[in-house]
């Protein structure tokens, strides 16, 4: 694809608005079986945008999500953009001091939180500025009768007794008012959302997006892959992670196509979802293909609805032999690895063609894109095949980081964005990335790139994931040490895989101590947290 294909320019709530305009009472978001249509979701998050303003939210002001995957997400999502707050997610997975380090720099005054959540938010809310707290019932919007298996959690939420803390506000009752709110001047450029870094280097910081940055890489997300609004989209990717946002948030909204929401991934509930509701696309991250695969009677649903599926190499790599496998049961589906990209640039910097993936890479910049690479000494490009620095600009490129002039100095240059990341481009524009210049390990004045290790090591028959990280040594500066997770019932010993390792990797590459652990510590959209390892 040489250009996206032209659109209006105008925030996505303007595309909201027009889908609950022009067909209200088609389907928006399905939850358990439980439908929200266009015109709810647009009349909801009016309320809530109303009731923000209320309280004296004004444009540029932050707004924390600390919630899952639910309606409710949306609702709040679409609402404080609606009057040019700024949507700043919060992982829900985060404890009182990571909480505590977002809302204070933030000096946020509002919060949306799921009620299971509230123990964190009490605790963070005495030592910060936050003066009012909605509180998200999950059960909430859940039908008398789901049509797919509900989550433990889920379940038990829908028998437990219904309460909202003293001092907040209920943030149902506030999606269900009659309220519109005032109208405000919006630019393109205006900042819509803060997304915070996973903060593999130093502290998390705030990626500043624009509603523009946004709309841009929503284009790139859906034309690129073929979204319309005759498609039905399987949404389980986390919502507040900017992959799980571009797919789940914006793609729906922008295209006009249903999307089936899961609070969070089961594999045989995704294989429910695809079959009940003729799922035709599914952003998914590598492992849950896996899972899926592995639910002992798959064969009895019927997956032919699935056509189109971009899957993340987090925590193993998507294969051309695991897609193959995966198109055996799924017969329609052209799977593939989904994208380059990272926060400060709304993610999605690449696509694979569909018509010609080449396995091993990352795709093609998707048009508007320009991806260089280069020597992070002299900046000079690199020859085509070369490793550096990934670095890269285009309408997508963050404003910078909240309150960090330095930090976004050095990262946004003239335009360019600097990643961090190592990559090359082959001689036909295709890029690979290799990993994080900070991650790189150094053994004996040899780089070794721990993506590179581990998507050997995955190729032991015994071996379900793996994670390397630099172990220091007295002669070679640093080595590799491995952590494994073994395949189920998979029988591995250390020694045996570092003399595997030696006989199919160089020397200098191959782990010299290995750890197994049961499961690998990740972020709540799949990501390795390789610094939790050393």
């Amino acid at each position: 694809m040489k250009e996206l294909p032209p659109r209006v320019q105008q925030p996505l709530h303007a595309y909201l608005r027009d889908h609950a305009r022009t067909r209200g009472d088609a389907t928006a978001c399905l939850w358990y079986g439980q439908a929200l249509s266009w015109a709810e979701l647009d009349r909801a998050s009016d309320a809530f945008a109303a009731r923000l303003q209320a309280l004296g939210v004004a444009k540029g002001e932050p707004v924390v999500l600390f919630l899952n995957n639910c309606p409710q997400y949306l609702v709040a999502h679409f609402g404080i953009q609606k009057i040019g707050a700024i949507v700043c997610p919060s992982g829900p997975l985060n404890k009182e001091h990571e909480l505590a380090y977002q809302v204070n720099d933030l000096k946020a005054r509002v919060i949306v939180a799921a009620a299971p959540l509230m123990p964190v938010v009490r605790k963070v809310q005495a030592e910060s500025a936050l003066a009012h707290v909605f509180v998200v019932h999950y059960a909430d919007l859940l039908p008398a009768e789901p049509t797919l298996d509900l989550p433990a959690e889920l379940a038990a939420e829908r028998m437990a007794e219904r309460s909202v803390p003293d001092g907040c506000e209920d943030f149902f009752a506030v999606m269900k008012a009659v309220a519109t709110p005032q109208p405000v001047a919006i630019d393109m450029d205006d900042i819509a959302l803060m997304t915070y870094t996973s903060g593999t280097t130093g502290l998390p910081k705030g990626a500043m997006l624009s509603y523009g940055n946004a709309l841009y890489k929503t284009r790139a997300a859906a034309d690129c892959n073929g979204v319309g609004p005759d498609d039905v989209l399987l949404s389980i990717a986390p919502l507040y992670h900017i992959a799980g946002m571009l797919m789940g948030v914006n793609v729906p909204v922008l295209s006009g196509a249903a999307s089936v929401l899961m609070h969070r991934f089961d594999p045989r509930t995704a294989l429910q979802a695809i079959d009940r509701y003729n799922v035709s696309w599914w952003y998914s991250i590598a492992p849950m293909n896996v899972a899926c695969m592995q639910v002992p009677d798959i064969a009895r649903f019927d997956l032919s609805s699935l056509k189109m599926n971009p899957v993340t190499s987090f925590g193993i790599a998507f294969t051309e032999s695991l897609a193959a496998q995966w198109r055996s049961h799924a017969n329609h589906c052209s799977s593939f690895e989904a994208a380059y990209g990272l926060s400060e640039t709304h993610t999605c910097d690449t696509y694979t063609p569909h018509e010609a993936p080449r396995w091993g890479t990352q795709g093609v910049p998707v048009p508007g894109v320009t991806i260089r690479i280069i020597d992070t000494e002299t900046q000079a490009d690199m020859p085509v095949g070369e490793v550096g620095e990934i670095v890269l600009t285009s309408a997508g490129s963050f404003k910078g980081y909240w309150n960090k002039p330095e930090a976004t100095a050095a990262t946004l240059r003239n335009g360019w964005v600097h990643t961090g990341d190592m990559g090359k481009l082959d001689a036909d524009g295709y890029l690979t990335f290799i990993g994080r210049f900070k991650e790189m390990i150094k053994v004996s004045g040899y780089s070794v790139f721990p993506e590179e290790v581990e998507t050997i090591l995955i190729k032991h028959p015994a071996v379900a994931q793996a994670a390397v990280v630099a172990q220091p040594d007295p002669e070679k500066g640093e080595v590799v040490k491995a952590f494994i997770v073994r395949k189920p019932g998979a029988a591995l010993e250390a020694d045996a895989l570092v003399a595997w390792a030696r006989e199919n990797m160089a020397s200098y590459k191959a782990p010299r101590t290995v750890s197994f652990i049961d499961a690998l510590p990740t972020t709540g959209a799949g990501k390795v947290l390789r610094r939790l390892l050393k």
